[in-house]
């Protein structure tokens, strides 16, 4: 049975790389172990660790889902300099993305459902909370 789930992003300089993420994740990380790595738990049992290293080539993109799209990649872009990237959308497809890179080409992307009333059960599920506290 698989109950946890963890992502691993390398990056060159872990004082630089660690500060980006705290930026986008607009936190510190969860759990320092040691020197040259990090981790966050973005939703409950899913963690992003981000490890001192050679960022790995062709993997990815990491999507991260958001409440509002325009919002995200408009901090992202001012705040983390990230290049502007488009966002998409297809008729069957239930969510709108978008990708752009970190400063040092690990790939990441955000998501959006397009029926908020989807979001919210989802959100509901995966966070277990209530209505009230949404």
């Amino acid at each position: 049975m698989i109950f946890e789930m963890t992502v691993q992003i390398r990056v060159p300089d872990m004082e630089e790389g660690q500060k980006w993420y705290e930026e986008l994740f607009q936190r510190k990380p969860d759990f320092v172990p040691h020197e040259g790595f990090a981790e966050w738990e973005v939703v409950p049992g899913s963690w992003l660790q981000l490890a001192k290293g050679t960022p790995a080539k062709g993997s990815g993109p990491l999507r991260l889902g958001v409440l509002n799209m325009e919002k995200e990649k408009n901090r992202v872009i001012h705040d983390l300099n990230v290049e502007n990237f488009e966002i998409y959308s297809r008729k069957d497809v239930p969510a709108r993305w978008g990708t752009f890179s970190d400063p040092w080409g690990n790939i990441i992307g955000f998501f959006e459902y397009k029926n908020k009333k989807e979001e919210k059960e989802r959100m509901e599920t995966i966070l277990r909370v209530s209505e009230n506290k949404l």
